[in-house]
Formats: C-alpha cells, sequence, structure tokens
C-alpha cells in the first residue's frame, strides 16, 4: 500500500504562493534546470531566499522541490515570481542523441502489432 504524500498544511501553501494554484505558464517541468542570477534582498520570501540559495549551482526543478519539502506544483509558482523579476533563468537540459533518435510511434506499433501476431 502507498504512503500517503505530506503536501504541507494547506493554510501555510495557500500563503506561500499568495492563492495561486498554477504557475503562469508551462516554463518550469521537473528537469528544467534553474540557475539564481542574483543574491538574495532584504525582504525577499523565505522561500524564494532557499531558492536563490540553492541555484547556486543549476538544479533541477524536481531537485528543488524536494530540498524545501514542498509539492511541485508550488515550487513552480515561486519559480515563476523569480524568474519574472529575472532573478533566475531557466534552461532545460541539451536532448540527448538518445532522446533524439528514439523510434516513431508508427513503427512502434507495427513492433507491437508483429509481438501480438507471434
Amino acid at each position: 500500500m502507498r504512503q500517503p504524500v505530506d503536501t504541507g498544511e494547506p493554510d501555510r501553501l495557500y500563503t506561500l504562493t499568495q492563492g495561486r494554484c498554477r504557475a503562469d505558464d508551462d516554463t518550469f517541468d521537473l528537469v528544467t534546470l534553474i540557475v539564481s542570477e542574483c543574491e538574495p534582498t532584504p525582504g525577499m520570501q523565505s522561500e524564494h531566499v532557499r531558492i536563490l540559495g540553492l541555484c547556486r549551482r543549476p538544479i533541477a526543478v524536481v531537485e528543488i522541490a524536494a530540498e524545501l519539502k514542498l509539492p511541485v506544483t508550488v515550487v513552480r509558482i515561486l519559480l515563476g515570481d523569480l524568474l519574472a523579476t529575472s532573478r533566475i533563468t531557466a534552461r532545460r537540459p541539451p536532448v540527448t542523441r538518445a532522446v533524439a533518435s528514439q523510434p516513431d510511434s508508427a513503427l512502434l506499433m507495427e513492433v507491437l502489432n508483429g509481438l501480438r501476431n507471434l
């Protein structure tokens, strides 16, 4: 049986995201690399400060969520705030040759049908 995931207290998460339930766009997937572009400034939200500290070296969105012990959805919203103020940059990891050379779905369907006919 799967253990329930602790997503934090709803009131706290609501406060962290200022009531938003999703990021403004789809800039951040789980493997998007985040790098901080500045040091924290006085008056910043503590989670923003922690994110900037974690992102001194490139780090994936999923790793940030794990370090902060926050749901990925909340982290994406916080990252969107930082990206909007140019405090971070986001970049997707380069596509590897293995990913780029995967067969198309039509070929995979042909293989599947061939296996079924065996």
